[in-house]
């Protein structure tokens, strides 16, 4: 044996004196002061295999000392114990508690490492010895299954980054033991190559971390919540037993009738709480919550290196890069690095089988995440105990506007009722169809193109009257008025929810929690200290030589910057260039998008002039709706396409710019990926509404793309059918494809291949695959949770498709309604079944996605009051009606929008190749527009009609835009926003508070008085004996007074 090797097995396997542990100080083990001088110094020695310095300047052999502690001569007492269980997977019920069967896991902490045939050789050998040694306790050893093992003398050349991520995971785990958390490993597994560290958080570190955090929690104190009475009552009675088959049946939707006053954990005031189950005081969803904030806030800045000779010293720069990127918080940056795979807590068990005990995961499968359940209400409350407040807002959100969309359909169904009942009596489609009026277009395209009766679009015509027609303009402000209605109920429903949740007087822990730095800004904040430390040591000539401790210099400057970053901070100049690449990429991608769409419209009017050529009759009275089909499709797929690539580019901008919190990132990355998806989405619809047929020109002076493409022109009765056609397609498309298919398919794909991966790795290890699963280890074959922000995106979007354009499409409310139906079990069972287990969030709002909502439903009486005026003809039809009409009716309305064009006129090339098609030689041709006749004076000069229709239509913008808005905001000031019952509740609970105190405060001072009275009788006592006291009198006498001071 070396000088410098630790033998171990002088070590006594037991020890009389026995490990001492003080519970005030969370598991530390407190040794006798003899040997506690004898252990420090092993441990010293031990710990030098950490060194930050190379292994031959300490003169170490690592290798050795990391075998002989693998091998089995050391070993925790719990080891010991777990080798005697007989079955360990029914004691600690299949990973749901540590091996003892009595401590819960609370968190899981997944890393990979390097198993090769010596290891499992050595693993079956401490597995057959574990109770013959027991171990003295170190940072870096976790009592469990498996453990790191060396390869020997014929692996000395490890790989390095591996070695690096084993001291990081040793030294973070060692941290997180000392703040408190108890640690159990497992390598022995089903998923090869893959280790479990189970983390399990003790009353006493519940209770300190409850108090940081301010969390509220049930006191003794239950008090009875305010009822209706009289009427109301009879109501509520009525509307119950209405709904009563409907409620899901779990015991956290029955109505209330007491609640417990809440008050923020202290450990001082723990005679305020009920503790009679200290078990079930902290559910599950708590202490997640609780041991991730721990993780987040434990230190990992003393990283340490086993740095080799050769290739291993090469990396020495990339392992010091890596150490900035540790930061100043731990496991966000141990994730980001690989020195951890995955971070999650645990489900609370099976949710499926015939033998499975019932738990929260079990109901919530059965009673929600259940297509069979669709008419149901949610369990809101069992969703927010089981994950938390912020994913139970935002189920809470999506079933209050799902509830919202059903009068919204019913109105939207009636307005296409009414367009299908009067069709027939509409005089301008009747005008359209009848054949005798025998007007003669002009025509749609040159040279291929003949002229066509307006007759033989009499089918667009009557489908347009289904969308286009008074009950519309109706809807419309009906539907304005239903966003800002909807958007006051929400937020009632959101304050009453922040009542039953306890989160009022949340605003100061989200404070704290706005300020908490991300570890990338940490790392950034890190790399310009140091640059500028070393910027400042040069100009001054104190730059190191270069020595042979250089690496010790180094790693002494890693470490110095990790307190240089509480005095520096990233300035606009240090972020210029990310900002710059933001503004660049965002018009790029906005300029991709326009592209896109112009590349659609080259292809609409080039597939037009190609199926003018067709021989068929058929073919050419169809050219219109086959070209605005396939180009609506086109314009789906690249939106489907598209919208994946701009979520990917907008997280990827927003990693750039380096926001300092979460909350700060959050909100860049939704606003980027809000604007990137709204533009990729509506630009093909705006184009439409807003653009199609406006600049086309006249017969004679058409407006040319290239010079070779002529503009598209709108049909007679206007682009609004199309308008319809295109939202409807794209709506549609969008909700089946990438909201359902997309979201059912990818998660199964993704379980397949994981499952076809597992299949291999256990067809290699027989004996693996014959062990059950842990609850661990089948969590840890579920998709990672990515967050709330894909599915806020894809219901804001179908909320532009419900209000934006709903004039032109009264039946988008109604199928977005069966969409949400669906949307809300696929959600709940991807969440249930399909995801890890997320770590609770603490929310009392849905945050920005409230205030995209509003400006959404602001814009949509925008948008609504332009596609009323300037793409439906309901303007031109009322100043038909009342200027222009000789008998008060719409006769002659078709005639009056169309204008005269004399077909000499045409210039050289683009009349018709064959102007006899419709069996008559034709003069004049007829075109939609204003304009003077070729007989006028001012021939094809914009009319006066044309002015006045343009008037009216800014005129109806105006007055419908400022109407609907002021009507928008009387009912945002009408409704309150905490309702009425819920700030008398909430002012109840104040003052019930106050009285609480007041009565421990009162029975205080009456102890403090009752201890006073009997101090002053044992003075008087004292003072009744005779003056010559004794000392040992006296020293009664001052023990009686000094019980007062103590008391």
């Amino acid at each position: 044996m070396d000088k410098d090797e630790i033998d171990l097995q002088r070590i006594p396997p037991e020890a009389p004196w026995g490990p001492r542990t003080d519970s005030a100080f969370h598991g530390v083990e407190l040794l006798p002061e003899d040997l506690g001088e004898a252990l420090n110094k092993t441990a010293m020695r031990v710990n030098e295999k950490y060194s930050s310095l190379p292994a031959e300047e300490k003169g170490i052999h690592i290798i050795n000392i990391r075998a002989i502690e693998d091998i089995g001569y050391i070993q925790r007492e719990s080891t010991l114990l777990n080798s005697l269980c007989q079955d360990p997977d029914a004691n600690c019920k299949h990973g749901l508690y540590f091996r003892d069967g009595k401590r819960k896991v609370d968190y899981i902490l997944v890393y990979h490492y390097k198993k090769s045939s010596v290891s499992k050789t050595l693993t079956k050998r401490i597995h057959h010895n574990d109770s013959s040694a027991r171990s003295i306790k170190q940072d870096h050893q976790l009592p469990g299954k498996g453990g790191h093992l060396a390869m020997g003398e014929s692996e000395t050349h490890m790989d390095y980054h591996e070695d690096d991520k084993r001291f990081r995971r040793e030294e973070y785990e060692g941290n997180l033991m000392e703040a408190g958390l108890e640690l159990e490993r497992d390598e022995d597994t089903k998923i090869h190559g893959v280790g479990f560290v189970k983390i399990h958080a003790p009353w006493n570190v519940l209770c300190r971390e409850a108090e940081f955090l301010k969390l509220k929690m049930p006191t003794k104190k239950v008090y009875q919540i305010n009822q209706a009475h009289g009427l109301l009552k009879k109501i509520n009675s009525v509307i119950q037993k209405i709904t009563e088959p409907i409620q899901p049946k779990v015991a956290e939707h029955k109505p209330e009738t007491v609640k417990r006053l809440s008050y923020p954990f202290s450990r001082e005031k723990q005679h305020l709480f009920d503790l009679s189950d200290k078990e079930s005081f902290f559910d599950s969803k708590t202490r997640s919550t609780i041991v991730y904030e721990i993780l987040k806030r434990t230190t990992c800045t003393k990283a340490k290196y086993s740095m080799g000779t050769g290739e291993g010293r090469k990396t020495e720069t990339t392992l010091l890069n890596k150490r900035w990127k540790c930061g100043k918080y731990g496991i966000t940056s141990l994730l980001a690095n690989g020195v951890y795979s995955a971070a999650y807590p645990l489900h609370d068990g099976d949710y499926e089988g015939e033998n499975v005990e019932l738990n929260d995961r079990k109901l919530l499968c059965e009673e929600w995440a259940s297509y069979g359940v669709f008419y149901k209400y949610q369990p809101i409350d069992l969703v927010r105990k089981y994950f938390g407040e912020k994913i139970g807002l935002y189920f809470a959100w999506l079933g209050v506007y799902t509830q919202m969309l059903i009068p919204a359909s019913i109105v939207g169904v009636i307005v296409f009722l009414y367009g299908c009942a009067t069709v027939d009596e509409n005089i301008p489609s009747m005008e359209m169809c009848d054949e005798r009026n025998n007007i003669t277009m002009c025509p749609l395209c040159d040279n291929t193109c003949s002229y066509w009766k307006m007759s033989s679009s009499c089918a667009t015509a009557r489908a347009s009257h289904l969308f286009d027609n008074p009950a519309t303009v109706f809807f419309s402000v009906f539907m304005a008025l239903w966003a800002a209605t909807f958007m006051e109920h929400w937020k009632r429903k959101q304050m009453r929810l922040n009542y039953r949740w306890d989160l009022t007087g949340f605003e100061e822990e989200e404070e704290a929690v706005k300020a908490h730095p991300r570890a990338e800004y940490e790392a950034k904040v890190l790399e310009k200290s140091l640059r500028k430390e070393y910027i400042h040591k040069k100009k001054r000539g104190h730059l190191p030589e270069e020595t042979g401790n250089k690496w010790r210099q180094r790693v002494k400057t890693v470490m110095a910057g990790v307190k240089l970053t509480d005095k520096e901070k990233l300035t606009w100049k240090d972020r210029f260039p990310a900002y710059f690449t933001n503004f660049v990429g965002i018009i790029f991608m906005i300029g991709l998008t326009f592209a896109i769409v112009f590349g659609v419209i080259i292809y609409r009017i080039s597939t037009a002039a190609a199926l003018a050529l067709s021989s068929t009759p058929s073919g050419r009275s169809s050219v219109r709706v086959t070209v605005t089909a396939t180009a609506v499709i086109i314009n789906l797929v690249v939106i489907i396409i598209l919208d994946e690539v701009y979520g990917c580019i907008a997280r990827w901008l927003t990693q750039i710019e380096v926001p300092k919190t979460d909350k700060s990132f959050e909100e860049r990355l939704i606003f980027k990926a809000f604007l990137l998806k709204f533009v990729n989405a509506y630009t093909p619809i705006f184009y439409v509404a807003f653009f199609k047929g406006r600049f086309v020109g006249r017969p004679g002076d058409y407006v040319y793309i290239f010079h070779s493409f002529r503009m598209e022109e709108c049909a007679p009765g206007g682009c609004l059918m199309e308008l319809c056609i295109q939202l409807s397609i794209i709506m549609l498309g969008k909700q089946l494809i990438q909201n359902n298919l997309f979201e059912i398919g990818i998660p199964k794909m993704k379980k397949l291949i994981r499952y076809i991966k597992l299949k291999r790795q256990r067809s290699l290890d027989h004996e693996e695959h014959m062990k059950k699963k842990q609850r661990y280890e089948v969590d840890y074959n579920l998709e990672p949770f990515a967050g709330l922000t894909p599915e806020y995106m894809e219901m804001i979007i179908q909320f532009g498709f419900v209000t934006l354009f709903v004039a032109s499409f009264p039946l988008a409310p109604l199928f977005a309604l069966l969409n949400n139906i669906i949307e809300i079990r696929l959600d709940a069972k991807k969440f249930v079944t399909e995801l890890r287990r997320p770590v609770a969030v603490r929310a009392k709002d849905i945050g920005i996605w409230y205030n995209i909502l509003r400006g959404v439903g602001k814009l949509a009486v925008i948008i609504n009051a332009f596609v009323i005026s300037f793409t439906s003809d309901f303007i031109p039809r009322l100043v038909y009606l009342y200027m222009y009409s000789e008998n008060g009716t719409m006769h002659g309305f078709v005639n009056h929008t169309l204008s005269s064009f004399n077909v000499s006129d045409f210039q050289g090339g683009t009349a018709p190749n064959d102007p006899m098609e419709l069996g008559y030689k034709v003069q004049i041709c007829r075109y939609k527009d204003y304009r003077e006749p070729p007989w006028s004076e001012n021939k094809y000069e914009i009319s006066k009609d044309f002015w006045a229709v343009l008037a009216a239509r800014l005129a109806f913008v105006i007055v419908f835009q400022n109407l609907v808005m002021f009507m928008s905001d009387f009912v945002d000031w009408i409704i309150p926003d905490i309702p009425k019952d819920i700030s008398q509740q909430i002012h109840k609970e104040k003052v019930l508070m106050v009285e609480v105190f007041m009565k421990e405060e009162q029975g205080k001072l009456q102890m403090l008085e009752t201890w006073k009275d009997k101090d002053m009788k044992k003075g008087e006592n004292c003072n009744n004996h005779s003056p010559k006291l004794s000392r040992s009198q006296s020293g009664s006498m001052s023990s009686c007074h000094s019980y007062h001071i103590d008391v």
